[in-house]
C-alpha cells in the first residue's frame, strides 16, 4: 500500500523545505481461496446465506465529491466471486465506467475496506475508493465535466456474479449522489464592475477566510473546487478572466488590474475575514496567482498547483509595465504515436533563456507560498521551475514556501476522486497530447494534497 509519511520541514539544507513523497510500492497480492470459487449459473453452494445480495453505502443515499464512500455488499456466499461495476454520466452525458473483480469473505460480505480487488478489472489491490477515482470515459480523451455545481453527479453501482467478460447475472444495484455543496452553502453569483465570478458561502453569519480559485487556460467559469473548498469553511471565489460572458474571447494581454478589482471585491465582503486573501491557482491560473503576490497587496497565501513562476500563453499587463510570454521552441515537439504529441520540452527554460523577462520576481512576494507539482507533469516542467525558485528564495534568505512533490502525478490535480486525464487536449496547443499520470500514483496525491492545502489556508489566513 501506497505509505505518506509525515515529514516536518527542515532548513539544515538546501534541499530541506521541499517533500517528496515515496512511490507507490506495489499493490498487496490477492488472498487465495479456501474453497473452490461457483462458476456462473451454477447452483448455490450448500450453507450461501439466503439473504437477497444487497449493496450498502455510508453514507446511504448522498455524500460530497471528495469524501469518503464506505462500499460493501451482504448476502453473497462464502468465497461467492462477483463483478461490481461504477457507472457516472457527465453533464455531457458521456459514460465513465470502473469494474473490479472480487471474492466475498467467508461470512458472505464483501466490504471493499477490508478485500482487496483482485487481479483483472479496472484497478486490483486493497482501494475501497477505486470504483470512483478509477472511472475512466468510454469515449477516448475525455475529461469529466462539471460546470452545473447545483446537480450532484449520480452514481451507479452493480453487482455481477462471477468474474466472466461479459458479466454474469446481475445480483444487486444501487444508486448514489455524489454532490458538491454542503447543506447551507451559499452560490453567490458575482458581477461587480468588471468581476465575472461565484461566490460560495459557508454556512452562518460570521466572516470565513477568502481565497480566490483560478482556473488554467481553456476560459469559462468553472466552480467545482471553489464549491468543495466552501464546504469545508471558506469563503471561496472562482474567478473567470476570459471566454465568459463579456469578458474577452481571446485576450491578446490580461491586466492585473482585474485580479486586483477581485480581491479588492473580497476584501469588502462582509463574510470574508480579513486582513488578506489566498489565491489557489491551476496551471495558467497558478502563474498568475504567482504574479498578483508580487505586484499586488493584500495577497497572504498562495497555492500553485503544476504552474510555471514565468508568464505563460498570454502577455500579462500592470499599470505600464507588460511581462512577456515564456518563449516556445516548436522544434523540441516529440511525437509519440500517429495522433499524440508531447509538448513538455518546448517551454524555453526561464531560469536560463538570455534576456528573458516572463519571469514573476516573486522575491517581492510577502505571501506564503505552497507548491504543488506533479513529477509526470507534461505540460510544465513544474517540479523544476518550484524547486529552482525556491533556491532563489532561501539564497535571498526567504523561508516562506514549501513543496509538495508528488510521483506518478501529471498536469491535472483536482480535488479526490475526479478521475485520472493522462491524455487529452493540450491547453495551449489545441492538440491531443500526453498531459501525464499514473492512475493509482495520481489518486493518492489527490487525498493527499487536499486537506494540505485546506490546513495551509487555515494557518494562514486566520489572522492569528
Amino acid at each position: 500500500m501506497w505509505q505518506v509519511t509525515a515529514l516536518s520541514l527542515c532548513r539544515a539544507s538546501s534541499r530541506g523545505w521541499q517533500k517528496r513523497l515515496p512511490q507507490p510500492s506495489p499493490a498487496p497480492a490477492a488472498p487465495q481461496p479456501r474453497s473452490p470459487a461457483r462458476s456462473p449459473g451454477t447452483a448455490p453452494a450448500r450453507g450461501l446465506s439466503s439473504m437477497a445480495p444487497s449493496i450498502r453505502l455510508s453514507p446511504a443515499a448522498r455524500s460530497l465529491f471528495d469524501e469518503p464512500l464506505a462500499i460493501a455488499v451482504r448476502g453473497l456466499g462464502p468465497q461467492q466471486p462477483v463483478t461490481l461495476r461504477t457507472s457516472l454520466r457527465d453533464e455531457t452525458g458521456e459514460l465513465f465506467q470502473a469494474w473490479a473483480r472480487y471474492r466475498a469473505g467467508d461470512d458472505g460480505e464483501l466490504d471493499l475496506a477490508r478485500c482487496p480487488a483482485l487481479p483483472g478489472g479496472s484497478f486490483s489491490g486493497l482501494e475501497p475508493m477505486g470504483p470512483l477515482w478509477a472511472l475512466q470515459p468510454q469515449k477516448p480523451f475525455w475529461y469529466m465535466v462539471k460546470k452545473d455545481i447545483q446537480r450532484p453527479f449520480l452514481l451507479q453501482l452493480e453487482v455481477f456474479d462471477g468474474h466472466g467478460e461479459p458479466p454474469g447475472r446481475l445480483l444487486a444495484q444501487a444508486q448514489h449522489e455524489r454532490a458538491f455543496l454542503r447543506d447551507g452553502v451559499r452560490r453567490v453569483p458575482v458581477r461587480e464592475g468588471r468581476i465575472r465570478a461565484t461566490l460560495f458561502l459557508p454556512p452562518g453569519e460570521d466572516p470565513f477566510p477568502g481565497i480566490i480559485d483560478i482556473h488554467g487556460l481553456g476560459g469559462g467559469l468553472l466552480e467545482h473546487r471553489a464549491s468543495l473548498l466552501a464546504n469545508h469553511g471558506f469563503a471561496t471565489l472562482a474567478l473567470a478572466y476570459y471566454q465568459y460572458e463579456d469578458l474577452p474571447q481571446k485576450p491578446t494581454e490580461l491586466h492585473l488590474e482585474y485580479f486586483d478589482e477581485a480581491v479588492n471585491y473580497m476584501l469588502q465582503h462582509p463574510q470574508v475575514k480579513g486582513p488578506g486573501v489566498g489565491l489557489l491557482g491551476y496551471s495558467k491560473g497558478a502563474d498568475l496567482s504567482l504574479a498578483m503576490a508580487a505586484f499586488l497587496k493584500n495577497i497572504t497565501a498562495v497555492a500553485s498547483l503544476n504552474g510555471s513562476v514565468a508568464i505563460t500563453s498570454i502577455p500579462l499587463r500592470y499599470k505600464d509595465k507588460t511581462i512577456p510570454c515564456l518563449p516556445f521552441n516548436n522544434e523540441k515537439i516529440k511525437v509519440i504515436d500517429s495522433n499524440i504529441l508531447d509538448y513538455s520540452d518546448v517551454a524555453l527554460d526561464a531560469f536560463q533563456a538570455p534576456g528573458n523577462q516572463s519571469l514573476i520576481p516573486l522575491e517581492k512576494a510577502e505571501a506564503q507560498l505552497l507548491f504543488i507539482v506533479g513529477q509526470d507533469d507534461h505540460v510544465l516542467k513544474s517540479e523544476y521551475y518550484a524547486t529552482e525558485v525556491c533556491k532563489l528564495l532561501q539564497a535571498q534568505g526567504k523561508e516562506n514556501f514549501q513543496i509538495l512533490s508528488y510521483p506518478g502525478t501529471g498536469h491535472c490535480i483536482d480535488p479526490p476522486y475526479f478521475p485520472l486525464y493522462p491524455r487529452g487536449n493540450h491547453p495551449l496547443f489545441h492538440k491531443r497530447a500526453i498531459l501525464g499520470g499514473e492512475p493509482v500514483a495520481y489518486s493518492k496525491a489527490q487525498v493527499h494534497a487536499w486537506p494540505k492545502i485546506q490546513a495551509f489556508f487555515k494557518k494562514y489566513l486566520n489572522d492569528n
